[in-house]
């Protein structure tokens, strides 16, 4: 097999989540057990830093992994979902696993494939976690798929465990309720290994200091200790200085990303770094710190996060796709200078659609798409749906489609953003 041959065998033979949904959610760690014991358990065989949440995961992961990259460490990177190449999931020191490597791991693992019949989820982190012991990477950073506790990455014993924030989204798999889903969040933090939590939650923050208590885990809320502010944008970038008890730790740190929600990440980042040089032999330095957070997208390639894809008229284009990362992009919004608002918008079918929709502006002219997916929900349905919370627009047989007209549509002062889902960004950009 080529290099597409093999991807659609793994498109065609294994159930991915992003297309059908919840039927390809494995509740048990059993496949990915079995296949890394297959590969003489590589997991093992490196350091790793575990990241979990609702919202925020993909970038605190990206920043750490910068961070790691600048002070010297080979640095390992596995997140999800790709937004353009499959690769994007399997990174070195910000580069691509090779396609010649992605097609030996499926020729020499095919058998084992079909006779396990694993999840395309559980497949990719097998052949990430091979892929960074055959590299011998100094560190890898492991970002979560979905919730936790049964997610196919927590098989690592991490150096520190992660968990960004709580927020309602795919309920149907991990529970109701901020507590329910916590509990599955919960589920990487790991016996004395230390976790760091991003933002205190009422509903969740008793969740993880039981469990932290019950299995002697070090915890630490990252914004009860750090606190932003004088927050500004200028030259594309985000500046905004940290204190730790009244006293000014970082000046003017600068960060590439600069939606305005990262500094609850870069809190995050800043505090597990923090806790690996006080309790573990991954040390940073203040150097580092600087250049890794002012150059994640450089670094990591790391896209979708606020990013701009044109000016004039000015497109941006962001993944917040629940109610508390749409909430977010809102907020970015309602900060950016602009004429008129376009908005190209398309969602999948199992999110809260009514409760998204409800946060949406009802002062722009919305472009309705579906992305290119079996989970997308058809554009006339959503544009149905929206009518009802007065958010008019018409619907359009495509993402690029939807995406042309709003451009061609909008004035030179005007706003296009292009959201909803992380499929509609993928193909936006």
């Amino acid at each position: 097999m080529n290099y597409q041959q093999t991807l659609d065998f793994l498109y065609r033979k294994l159930p991915m989540f992003t297309r059908v949904g919840a039927s390809a959610f494995k509740k048990d760690l059993t496949n990915t057990i079995l296949l890394c014991k297959a590969l003489n358990n590589p997991q093992d065989k490196f350091k790793s830093i575990h990241v979990a949440g609702t919202n925020g995961k993909g970038s605190t992961s990206h920043m750490l992994a910068s961070v790691l990259q600048s002070q010297g460490y080979k640095t390992g990177l596995y997140t999800s979902p790709h937004l353009k190449d499959f690769r994007e999931r399997i990174r070195i020191n910000g580069k691509m696993m090779s396609k010649t490597e992605v097609v030996s791991f499926v020729k020499d693992q095919q058998k084992l494939i079909e006779k396990t019949e694993p999840s395309f989820f559980e497949v990719t982190v097998a052949m990430a976690f091979d892929h960074f012991a055959k590299h011998e990477v100094d560190v890898a950073v492991i970002e979560v798929g979905l919730g936790g506790r049964l997610d196919s990455t927590n098989i690592i014993t991490p150096q520190i465990s992660v968990i960004t924030n709580i927020s309602l989204d795919h309920m149907n798999m991990l529970g109701n309720t901020l507590t329910e889903i916590a509990g599955e969040k919960a589920g990487i933090i790991k016996k004395n290994i230390p976790v760091v939590i991003g933002e205190t939650q009422e509903e969740s923050a008793r969740v993880f200091i039981n469990k932290a208590k019950t299995i002697a885990a070090p915890i630490v809320f990252a914004d009860s200790v750090l606190f932003a502010k004088d927050f500004k944008i200028r030259n594309n970038k985000l500046s905004l200085s940290v204190y730790q008890e009244g006293e000014i730790k970082y000046k003017n740190l600068q960060s590439d990303l600069t939606g305005v929600y990262q500094h609850k990440n870069i809190l995050t980042v800043l505090e597990t770094l923090a806790v690996l040089n006080e309790r573990t032999e991954i040390k940073t330095d203040h150097e580092s710190i600087y250049k890794g957070i002012s150059q994640v997208k450089k670094q990591t390639g790391l896209q979708g996060r606020w990013q701009t894809l044109a000016k004039n008229p000015l497109v941006i284009c962001d993944t917040g796709h629940n109610e508390a990362g749409i909430t977010e992009v809102i907020k970015n919004i309602s900060q950016t200078p602009y004429q008129n608002l376009h908005i190209v918008f398309g969602m999948v079918k199992d999110k809260d659609i009514s409760k998204v929709l409800s946060l949406m502006p009802k002062n722009a002219a919305y472009y309705f798409c579906k992305p290119d997916l079996e989970r997308g929900l058809a554009a006339d349905e959503l544009k149905e749906q929206a009518a009802t919370f007065n958010l008019i627009g018409n619907s359009y047989a495509s993402v690029a489609e939807a995406k042309e007209n709003a451009i061609q549509s909008a004035d030179p002062k005007d706003l296009v953003f292009i959201g909803g889902s992380t499929f509609v960004v993928a193909e936006a950009i």
